[in-house]
């Protein structure tokens, strides 16, 4: 089975791979391309630490790595065209919600023009399902909870927010047009070991080591669905052998193999204890400053998962605590190795 991951080199991408190619067996001959474009969002040396793990692992031709950019037309037209691909699993984006507000060009490009492309490419060389990475952010300023994949989420209160809602409507126009059966999941705020440095849990914990202050935003008010790496690579290999069948929505005659997941740990957690875990783990207590909330941020994020849960039986369990400490373990290591 042929499998392009784009955003190999990100965090989650750099999982996805390991774990496939850590699991590959007779009933499972994954053959995989990584594409990435390196950018330099955060320390690109993270990136090509990620891929120089994922080439020691690697056997025969079982994984391949190209340095490509989403937004390239022609070239992802000719990748496509070339490798024809079984399943394509669309993790490469512009993340962060904060960067959003600075550089809405970089989201718009990779975002919005590079979904466009794997779109295409899947449509011209017929694959058999795309997955795709959508975000919790979408869920906005909504008030119910926990969050379900039935309400609406119209209202976008950051640029990113708004390209991840655009992806799953273009998914869901190509999917009806063109019978392409397509999955987007919706992750809550992954964290792990060889996470992301824009991420909280990594500036907490880099700073909390070095004896600084950390800003804590909203005093410590917010509640976020943290959800450990490890689950979330579960739930995307259990949903790789979940192909979506034509089926309407609750809201629409349209037909089309579609479908969208939360990914969530599904017990929210508030940033007080967030941090009480980061602590603990790097057993130093935190200076804090105390600031009001960002532009962008929400209050709570909380999955609803029980569509996950029914479809691939998968739910994910990784505590706080646990998920912290393998993260600390790692980073201590890590940095350690690079002085």
């Amino acid at each position: 089975m042929r499998i392009l991951i784009t955003g190999a080199a990100g965090f989650i991408g750099f999982h996805l791979i390991k774990a496939l190619l850590q699991t590959t067996s007779s009933d499972k001959n994954y053959s995989i391309i990584g594409i990435d474009n390196l950018n330099d969002y955060y320390d690109v040396k993270l990136k090509k630490d990620r891929l120089d793990i994922l080439n020691d692992i690697k056997s025969d031709n079982s994984f391949s790595f190209i340095e490509l950019d989403l937004a390239d037309r022609e070239l992802m037209a000719d990748l496509f065209d070339e490798y024809r691909f079984d399943i394509v699993i669309n993790l490469g984006a512009q993340a962060g919600v904060r960067y959003s507000i600075e550089n809405p060009n970089a989201y718009i490009d990779s975002n919005i023009v590079g979904f466009a492309n794997v779109l295409e490419g899947c449509r011209h060389t017929k694959v058999k399902h795309l997955i795709y990475a959508s975000s919790s952010s979408v869920y906005g300023m909504n008030v119910k909870q926990p969050f379900s994949t039935d309400d609406c989420v119209d209202f976008p209160i950051s640029l990113y927010a708004a390209t991840k809602k655009s992806n799953e409507l273009m998914a869901h126009s190509y999917s009806h047009l063109y019978n392409i059966p397509t999955t987007g999941l919706r992750f809550f705020t992954v964290y792990g070991p060889y996470g992301r440095p824009d991420m909280a849990y990594f500036s907490f914990t880099k700073k909390i080591l070095a004896g600084e202050p950390i800003n804590v935003f909203n005093n410590g008010d917010m509640q976020r669905d943290f959800t450990y790496i490890d689950d979330i690579i579960k739930g995307i290999i259990r949903v790789m052998d979940k192909v979506p069948s034509p089926q309407q929505s609750k809201m629409t005659t349209a037909t089309a193999p579609y479908k969208i997941y939360n990914i969530g740990n599904n017990q929210p957690v508030t940033l007080r204890r967030f941090i009480t875990a980061i602590e603990d783990a790097c057993g130093k207590k935190a200076q804090e400053n105390l600031l009001p909330m960002q532009a962008g941020d929400v209050p709570i994020t909380y999955a609803d998962i029980d569509e996950l849960i029914e479809d691939t039986g998968f739910k994910p369990e990784t505590s706080i605590e646990d998920g912290i400490k393998q993260f600390v373990d790692w980073y201590t290591a890590y940095y350690q190795d690079k002085k």
